[in-house]
């Protein structure tokens, strides 16, 4: 991964004065910030400015902000970060689910802005993850797929395993309901049918590994949407 300072992030929103704040506040901590008012300078700058990464704003002018999502996942895997004025968990799902790697809610603070950033910037190169994924007590070895928590080795179930192996591989990401399920479950139809499956597997796992399970400090919960595992700063 590039070091920050040359980092490029394209932002895009038709809002000149959130552009200017965005660009100011992300240049200040070492981004190099590139500008786009509409669908069409988006799609344009994806490509030609070869940002690391977009945050990108639903309400366009001359495109809606989930097809430009859908285009830019079409050709590239960089991560996209959405800014909506849009509060309601369904449009947060349906972007993510278009591709989008996180959503922020309008207004929101430049700190968390710059931690959600950091976290999908993580993700960029797979192949920097070590095989040993720790976390406070919480320890993973994906090689040998043993997890213990404060070195004593917890007995996971296949499913349960594999659905912290799929938080763990996304970490600080959004997963969906229907995401989870159909990495884990391989279920594409029908997901709602059986989502209590995984808010029954969430729990068990919760009580394998969480010191309150009650108050989970790895697993979080996104109300109406899915989980994600929480990404340290």
């Amino acid at each position: 991964m590039a070091e920050k300072q040359n980092m490029r992030i394209l932002v895009v929103d038709d809002e000149k004065a959130i552009r200017s704040f965005l660009k100011a506040s992300l240049s200040a901590h070492g981004y190099n910030v590139f500008e786009a008012g509409n669908a069409g300078e988006a799609l344009e700058k994806s490509v030609s400015a070869h940002p690391d990464a977009v945050i990108l704003d639903l309400g366009l002018p001359d495109m809606d902000g989930l097809q430009v999502t859908k285009e830019i996942r079409k050709r590239s895997k960089m991560p996209i970060i959405i800014l909506s004025v849009k509060e309601d968990a369904m449009d947060k799902v349906a972007a993510l689910d278009a591709g989008a790697d996180d959503y922020l809610t309008k207004p929101f603070s430049t700190k968390e802005l710059l931690a959600r950033l950091r976290a999908v910037m993580r993700r960029l190169l797979p192949a920097e993850r070590e095989e040993v994924f720790r976390m406070g007590k919480l320890s993973i070895d994906i090689t040998k797929h043993r997890v213990t928590v404060k070195g004593e080795e917890v007995d996971l179930s296949p499913t349960e395993y594999e659905l912290l192996k799929l938080l763990i591989l996304n970490p600080g990401k959004v997963l969906t309901h229907k995401q989870i399920l159909q990495a884990v479950w391989n279920k594409s139809e029908d997901f709602e049918g059986i989502l209590h499956l995984l808010r029954v597997t969430i729990s068990n796992l919760r009580s394998k590994i969480e010191a309150n399970p009650n108050r989970p400090a790895y697993v979080l919960t996104e109300p109406g949407i899915g989980y994600r595992l929480r990404a340290e700063d």
